[in-house]
C-alpha cells in the first residue's frame, strides 16, 4: 500500500463537498487563530465539514455588517463579540436596541439553539462574558459617559448642531481662541459665554486678525445651542470626562471586557448619539499608540446604525473619517460599521473594511432594487447568483467575505451562523442597576462634578474699582448675567493672560478632539 493510501485509509471518511463548494471551503481552511462565523451553504443545503472563519489576526482590517431588519445583524455582533472576549480582546458594542445586555449571561438553550448547533457543527455552551454597562450622559442603565466640550471639539460639534460649513468655521475660531488663551469650556454654558463675549464690544477685537466672528453666524451658534440644551442634550458635556482607555481592560481570567453603551434612552436623538460614538472613536485614535500589524486587535469597535454618521456629513467631515478608519488600524483598532446596507457607508470607507457580514436584503420597491444592485456590486465575483441569494436568505444567515492570512479576500460564501452562547435577550432593569453598581468605574465618573470652570469665574463679577464722579456710568437697568459676564474686568484679565498653559498643551486630531496631556 502506498503512502497516499495509507494516509487515505486513516483519515475519516465524509461526505465529498461538490467541486464549487470544495473551492470556496478552502479559502476559509486556516491555520492561524481564528473566529468561527458558521457552515458553508451550497445548494439549499448547510455544509457543516465546510466551517466560515475569519482570521484574529485581521480583524483591525475593520468591516461591515448590514441587513435589513430582523434579519439577524444583532446576534451576528454577539456571536463575534463572545469569541473576540474569549481571545482576550476587548469589545465595545453601541447597544441602539437595549437587547445586548445579555451578553454577560448565559445563554438558555431550547430547541431552535440545538437544532442550529447541529446544523452548523456548532459543540455549544452556555456562557456568560465579562461586561461594562454604560450609558451616554447617564440617561439609561450604565455608567455615565461624559465629554467636555473642550475635547469634543468644534468639528463634531457642529455636526450635532447642524451647523453649515461657514458657521462650523467660525466655531472653530471660537474653539481656537479658548485653546490658545487658556479658556477651558467644561460644559455648554462655557461656550455660550465666549460666544457672548466674541461678539460684545470688548471682545470683536479679539478675533479680528483671523476673520471675527459675525453677529449673526455668533445668534445662529448660540440658537442652536440653546435648542439643544432645551432637548436634554446638556447632560452628555460635563466632568468626570469618560477615559476610553477603558475600553482596553481585560477580566482577571484574560478574557476581554465588552463595554455595553446602553442608547435606547436617546434613541430619538439618533445624530448625537452616532457623533459621540464618533468622539469616543476619535478619542481613542489621538491617544494610542502605534503597534502595527499584530497577532490579534487590541480592541475592536462596533459602530451601529452607521448610516446615521454619514447622513448630511460635510465633505471635510467625510474626509477625517475616512483618515480616521485608515489611521487608526495601525493602532491595533478594528472597526465594524452595522447598517442596512453597504450603500449607507461612502465608498472611499467601504473600501477599507476588510470583512464582510451581509444578511438579506429585501427588494419590494424600485429602490430596494437599486439598493439591492449596488450592493451586489460591492462584493467580488462569487460561484452563487448574489440577486438571487441575498433576497433568499433566512434570519441567521449571511453572505460573507473576509481577509485571509495573506491578505488577500477569501471566496464569497453563504453561512449559517453559529448561534451565540450568552443570553439572546436583555437582562432586566434591576439587574443591570446592580451591575452598575458594583462596577470598579461607579465611584470615579457616576457623580457629576461642576468644578470652578469659565463660567463661574466670569459669573463673579468683582466689586467696581473707585472712580470719579466724572467717569460714573449713566444710571441703566440691572445688567443680565450674559451682560455681566461679558463685560467683567475679570473675563478681560481672564481671556488676555489666564491659563496659558492649558493652551498650549492642547493637540487637535482630525476631528478636532483634543485632550489636555495625560
Amino acid at each position: 500500500m502506498s503512502d497516499s493510501e495509507t494516509a487515505s485509509a486513516g483519515a475519516p471518511e465524509g461526505p465529498a463537498l461538490p467541486a464549487p463548494a470544495a473551492k470556496i471551503a478552502g479559502g476559509y481552511a486556516f491555520t492561524c487563530p481564528a473566529l468561527d462565523l458558521g457552515a458553508l451553504l451550497w445548494d439549499g443545503h448547510c455544509l457543516p465539514e465546510a466551517p466560515v472563519r475569519v482570521p484574529l489576526s485581521v480583524l483591525n482590517r475593520h468591516g461591515l455588517v448590514a441587513g435589513a431588519t430582523g434579519t439577524g445583524k444583532t446576534k451576528t455582533l454577539q456571536l463575534i463579540t463572545e469569541q473576540l472576549s474569549a481571545q482576550g480582546v476587548p469589545v465595545f458594542l453601541a447597544d441602539v436596541k437595549g437587547d445586548l445586555s445579555g451578553i454577560a449571561r448565559p445563554g438558555e438553550s431550547n430547541d431552535r439553539v440545538r437544532s442550529r448547533a447541529s446544523e452548523v457543527g456548532q459543540d455549544w455552551e452556555p456562557a456568560g462574558f465579562p461586561a461594562e454597562f454604560l450609558a451616554l450622559g447617564g440617561l439609561g442603565h450604565g455608567i455615565p459617559v461624559r465629554a467636555t466640550v473642550t475635547s469634543f471639539g468644534p468639528v463634531l460639534l457642529a455636526k450635532v448642531l447642524r451647523l453649515n460649513q461657514t458657521q462650523e468655521q467660525s466655531l472653530g475660531l471660537i474653539f481656537h481662541y479658548a485653546d490658545t488663551k487658556g479658556l477651558e469650556l467644561i460644559d455648554l454654558k462655557n461656550l455660550r459665554a465666549v460666544v457672548a463675549f466674541l461678539t460684545s464690544d470688548e471682545g470683536k477685537s479679539e478675533l479680528k486678525g483671523i476673520g471675527g466672528l459675525s453677529t449673526a453666524t455668533a445668534g445662529v451658534i448660540l440658537r442652536s445651542l440653546t435648542a439643544f440644551e432645551a432637548q436634554g442634550m446638556a447632560d452628555f458635556f460635563g466632568e468626570p470626562e469618560f477615559d476610553t482607555a477603558g475600553f482596553l481592560r481585560t477580566a482577571p481570567d484574560g478574557r476581554g471586557v465588552v463595554s455595553v453603551l446602553e442608547l435606547p434612552a436617546v434613541q430619538d436623538r439618533p445624530q448625537l448619539f452616532s457623533t459621540f460614538l464618533m468622539w469616543l472613536l476619535a478619542d481613542l485614535f489621538h491617544d494610542l499608540p502605534e503597534i502595527g500589524d499584530a497577532d490579534k486587535p487590541r480592541l475592536v469597535f462596533f459602530f451601529d446604525e452607521a448610516h446615521l454618521l454619514f447622513a448630511d456629513a460635510s465633505r471635510a467631515f467625510l474626509e477625517s473619517i475616512t483618515q480616521t478608519v485608515r489611521l487608526i488600524r495601525s493602532k491595533g483598532v478594528g472597526v465594524f460599521f452595522v447598517t442596512q446596507t453597504p450603500k449607507d457607508v461612502p465608498a472611499d470607507v467601504l473600501g477599507q473594511l476588510g470583512s464582510r457580514v451581509q444578511h438579506a436584503l429585501r427588494a419590494f420597491t424600485p429602490d430596494d432594487q437599486k439598493a439591492l444592485k449596488a450592493t451586489v456590486r460591492t462584493f467580488p465575483d462569487s460561484a452563487y447568483d448574489l440577486e438571487e441569494l441575498l433576497t433568499g436568505l433566512g434570519t441567521g444567515e449571511a453572505v460573507v467575505t473576509v481577509l485571509g492570512e495573506s491578505g488577500a479576500p477569501t471566496p464569497v460564501a453563504a453561512t449559517r451562523l453559529r448561534a451565540p452562547e450568552s443570553r439572546m435577550g436583555p437582562v432586566d432593569a434591576a439587574e443591570l442597576d446592580r451591575a452598575v453598581q458594583e462596577s470598579p468605574l461607579h465611584s470615579r465618573y457616576a457623580q457629576a462634578v461642576d468644578r470652578e470652570s469659565a463660567y463661574e469665574r466670569l459669573s463673579a463679577r468683582p466689586e467696581p474699582a473707585p472712580r470719579a464722579p466724572e467717569a460714573e456710568p449713566a444710571p441703566s437697568k440691572d445688567p443680565s448675567l450674559v451682560e455681566q459676564v461679558v463685560t467683567s474686568g475679570m473675563f478681560r484679565s481672564l481671556a488676555r493672560s489666564v491659563g496659558t498653559q492649558l493652551g498650549r498643551e492642547i493637540t487637535r486630531s482630525l476631528f478636532g478632539t483634543a485632550r489636555r496631556r495625560r
